[in-house]
């Protein structure tokens, strides 16, 4: 799983960073600063949360592949 955020459009609430600090990084004005995070195992589900949490909806969660194929079956 991947989170894909578009920086140019965060407005900086730090919501994302409030429910999942370990994998949303923040400048110090409280924007993104990563495009892209790599989400480790069992991080999943703080993804996800921080995700929905962005009022602009500029974070995207992207499954794996391999996910996407075991719940297609």
């Amino acid at each position: 799983m991947k989170i894909l955020v578009d920086v140019r459009k965060c407005v900086g609430q730090a919501r994302c960073a409030e429910i999942s600090p370990e994998l949303f990084k923040l400048d110090d004005n409280g924007f993104n600063v990563t495009a892209v995070i790599q989400v480790p195992p069992g991080l999943e589900e703080q993804a996800r949360e921080g995700a929905n949490a962005c009022p602009e909806r500029v974070i995207t969660i992207v499954e794996d592949e391999t996910m996407k194929d075991s719940t297609q079956a």
